[in-house]
């Protein structure tokens, strides 16, 4: 495939990490730092919200691995569903009510809409551009270069949507800050759009039913330890994102601007490593390599226990983004491969049910991340009114960005050394895939968008 057609794909990784981590990231710091809600409320609420995703990510992945459209199983739901994305995200962040006014309870009820249309729409949108990847790049060296791209784009959204909204909200406030990410995650998409292209053999598969399709996924091994691996790494990444505005407020003491240039530092760390961790993943293999970022990543969390300045905390800032670099990469070509493995046992593409049912996986750990900074900011005495906290918050507000992620990414380390998708195995689905390209027929030629 030519080089313009893989970068105009990737620059969809924009629009898939942009507004999702500005979402992540600010969402409990803005209900209840800024608008008041109290923690406990919209912890409530992120529970609720992650019983949603155990419907919403599935199901919207099954629907699309069954539409057969002549534009094909993925590309209409990007297309028609890009900028209602845009709206609700808008929408998240310019709520009519306050706490002031005494309308808690219509500004919780508020959120819960708008975060329920905006994951919805997020979920039917980025699973569909995601779905495309196995089956545009089928080959380890191609995959490899692609999510490279598509993560050298996707940090430059994280840079965007973690560390720059510090400097739009405090200078343009909140809703222009939305509007603005808004617009950037519609332009993204439609860029991706004309890089991408479908297969219409695939979408002749009716493929297996909801739950027979839910049975298969979940008896694969390989898929099990791969998304036990990837719940516990984004749940560190999350946890890590979510602490941040707390710790740099209240433990460091800077101010926004070099709070923005501290997450900065962690994209520069990981943007700097993408092409070292593309040539490992090569070299080494995808399952060795992931070890070796997933211990990368555990070990930068360590310093933010003991730091108390801005310069330490930039230092550190920067190692953590060694190990997150090569995570970004491998993550996307280990779920490849065990879609390959699956190819090989039922007969069918499925890429809509496993990036389904790995959304909700790791939409849980954004959830528990929720629920877990409500209970240790609760009871180590963090108080909103308080520009300076206590000596036990300041303790739980550490605990939340150094000690809860070790723990987590010490279990992803367990789980993927258990990955057992790796040497004479991978070698072995590998051959089969391509014995299977080359006794089935193609009766269409790869379709493109707007062909």
């Amino acid at each position: 495939m030519q080089r313009y057609r893989k970068l105009l794909y990737s620059f969809g990784s924009i629009a898939a990490a942009l507004p999702q981590q500005a979402f992540s990231t600010y969402v409990i710091f803005f209900y209840v730092d800024i608008l008041k809600v109290p923690a406990t409320l919209i912890s409530l609420g992120m529970m609720i919200y992650g019983i949603w995703n155990a419907v919403n990510d599935p199901l919207a992945g099954q629907i699309s691995d069954r539409t057969n459209t002549r534009w094909g199983r993925r590309i209409p739901y990007i297309l028609f569903a890009a900028i209602p994305l845009g709206l609700a995200f808008v929408m998240v962040w310019t709520p009519p009510f306050s706490v002031a006014a005494g309308q808690t309870n219509l500004l919780f009820a508020y959120f819960m809409l708008a975060i329920f249309l905006y994951d919805t729409l997020y979920t039917i949108v980025i699973l569909n551009w995601t779905s495309l990847f196995p089956e545009m790049f089928p080959s380890l060296g191609e995959r490899a270069e692609v999510s490279a791209w598509r993560q050298f784009f996707s940090i430059v959204g994280l840079m965007i949507g973690v560390g720059l909204p510090p400097v739009l909200y405090g200078a343009l406030g909140w809703p222009a800050m939305a509007a603005i990410f808004g617009a950037i995650t519609i332009v993204s998409l439609g860029l991706a759009l004309l890089g991408s292209r479908e297969d219409p053999r695939y979408r002749q598969e009716a493929g297996p039913a909801f739950f027979e399709a839910l049975r298969h996924t979940f008896a694969n091994r390989s898929f099990v330890f791969y998304v036990l691996t990837n719940l516990f790494v984004q749940f560190a990444f999350v946890m890590l994102t979510g602490a941040m505005p707390f710790y740099t407020k209240y433990v460091l003491r800077i101010s926004q601007a070099q709070t923005t240039l501290m997450f900065t530092s962690v994209f520069i760390g990981a943007l700097l490593m993408l092409y070292a961790w593309s040539r490992l993943t090569v070299r080494l293999g995808a399952r060795t390599a992931m070890m070796a970022a997933v211990a990368a990543f555990g070990l930068a969390f360590i310093p933010f226990w003991f730091i108390g300045d801005f310069t330490g905390g930039l230092i550190s800032a920067f190692l953590l983004g060694i190990g997150l670099g090569g995570l970004l990469i491998l993550l996307e070509v280990l779920i490849a491969d065990v879609i390959d493995e699956d190819e090989t046992r039922t007969g069918h593409r499925r890429e809509g049910m496993y990036f389904g049912v790995n959304g909700f996986i790791i939409r849980l750990g954004v959830s528990l991340q929720a629920v877990i900074t409500g209970l240790v900011l609760n009871t180590s005495g963090y108080n909103a009114y308080k520009a300076v906290q206590s000596a036990t918050a300041v303790t739980g507000i550490r605990l939340l960005i150094a000690g809860v992620p070790l723990v987590a990414l010490a279990l992803a380390l367990v789980c993927i050394w258990l990955y057992p998708l790796h040497g004479p195995k991978l070698a072995a689905v590998k051959a089969a895939i391509a014995s299977r390209r080359l006794t089935t027929t193609a009766h269409h030629a790869p379709e493109e968008i707007g062909a």
